[in-house]
């Protein structure tokens, strides 16, 4: 890099936590661009200090507070990282942090985040930019309460779901989560991961479980409630190898990037429950059996992080439906970025990089390559071997600035806290 580039180059900052393995990748990737690490500015010393300065030249990324006991204490209140409960201290608490970063130009729209991490906000927002979501009650105009076991059972009723997901509203890593289904004779079951110790709290675990006692579903539901529910219809999932199967594609700068098949015996596929990496050209090839585009496939994640304009990366959730026909998306996640060892796909711009040196090459603006309209062989994108106003109807939101913002272009036991996991 000549004395001119490097003047004119970005210099990187990342709010983290620095022993974390996302903040090793992301400074990797920077200094594999030539340029110096980014200045890591710790979680824990933002929360304590209400805020941080950064100077005017500095390019902000901010990465997932998860994985520290102490971000985490100051963040939900909680006395053991793997409690389920707090998540709605947590939201409240991360967006003053976040509102109280001053100066620098942001890779993270603090708008963007409020309706990232609020479920019921986000569902809305993807729904009335008319991106097919799971149909859900709890948002929109119309949007119901939630305040415990008995209101979840009556829209069941009311909405003819009786298979669906309650999620925690500012939940992350499928923490909270529970994919409910009835049958005849008042019969109901919940798999989740969430353990209902005998003192009533909850934890989670990386054992999946189920309950059948409709006593217990409603503990646990009612427990959850106080921080906020979404309900979501349970839409059946596609399969590889008789397990049901999702996708992880991530959008960075409006483009798809990387994707990762997740597949599980349960409804849950997240790789920390046991999940694991399927077959993309499996996924793609099954699409295209179905007389389907594997581009229109990515042009639907593509249309929900669009909703998100401020914000240079997203993590998509994308649920295939039985027969890959159809598709909806399921969440949109602000820290999503997480997938070791993944590269990018064929015609993405990304081919060869992993998640975070894409981010930093869509920063630098580096040329753009062919886009994957291309239909090429999705082989490369296999990992090496081993926005929009919101509903008036939802709680409104503390009143966050909005700073520089770079305008992207196209182109211990088995207990696990609720941090942003892989996938």
């Amino acid at each position: 890099m000549s004395p001119s580039e490097s003047e004119s180059a970005p210099r990187f900052a990342v709010v983290g936590n620095p022993e974390n393995r996302r903040v090793a990748l992301f400074t990797a990737a920077v200094r594999a661009a030539g340029l110096p690490a980014p200045r890591v500015v710790p979680w824990t010393g933002v929360l304590r200090a209400g805020g941080a300065d950064f100077a005017p030249g500095e390019t902000v990324r901010l990465d997932s507070p998860g994985e520290n006991a102490e971000a985490d204490l100051l963040l939900r209140g909680v006395d053991d990282p793997t409690r389920v409960e707090g998540s709605a201290r947590w939201y409240t608490r991360f967006l003053t942090a976040v509102g109280g970063l001053r100066g620098g130009v942001r890779l993270d729209d603090p708008g963007d985040l409020a309706v990232l991490f609020d479920k019921r906000r986000c569902h809305a927002v993807l729904e009335a930019a008319g991106v097919p979501v799971p149909s859900s009650p709890t948002s929109g105009p119309a949007a119901a309460a939630v305040g415990g076991w008995d209101d979840v059972r009556r829209l069941m009723r009311e909405h003819r779901m009786p298979r669906l997901f309650v999620k925690l509203a500012h939940g992350s890593s499928a923490s909270g989560v529970l994919a409910v289904e009835s049958g005849g004779r008042g019969r109901v079951r919940a798999t989740t991961s969430v353990e209902r110790a005998e003192d009533g709290r909850l934890y989670n675990s990386l054992r999946i479980r189920r309950y059948e006692d409709e006593r217990d579903i409603a503990a646990v539901v009612d427990t959850l409630a106080p921080d906020g529910l979404h309900l979501e219809r349970w839409v059946p999932k596609a399969s590889q190898q008789g397990r049901a199967a999702d996708l992880r594609v991530l959008v960075v700068a409006g483009r798809a990037t990387h994707a990762v098949v997740r597949t599980s015996t349960a409804p849950l596929t997240n790789l920390h429950l046991g999940g694991a990496r399927g077959d993309l050209d499996a996924a793609r090839r099954a699409v295209e059996a179905a007389g389907g585009r594997w581009s229109d496939v990515l042009a639907v994640c593509e249309r929900a992080a669009a909703c998100f304009p401020r914000t240079l990366c997203v993590g998509v959730d994308l649920l295939p439906a039985v027969g890959w026909r159809r598709f909806a998306v399921g969440e949109v996640n602000a820290f999503g970025d997480l997938l070791p060892r993944l590269t990018g796909l064929p015609g993405s711009g990304a081919e060869g990089l992993d998640t975070y040196a894409a981010q930093v090459a869509a920063v630098l603006g580096a040329p753009a390559r062919p886009h994957h309209r291309t239909e090429a062989p999705a082989r490369s994108s296999r990992p090496s071997p081993p926005s929009p106003p919101s509903p008036p109807s939802l709680p409104s939101l503390p009143s966050l600035p909005s700073p520089p913002s770079l305008s992207f272009r196209p182109a211990p036991q088995h207990r696990t806290g609720p941090g942003h996991a892989v996938a």
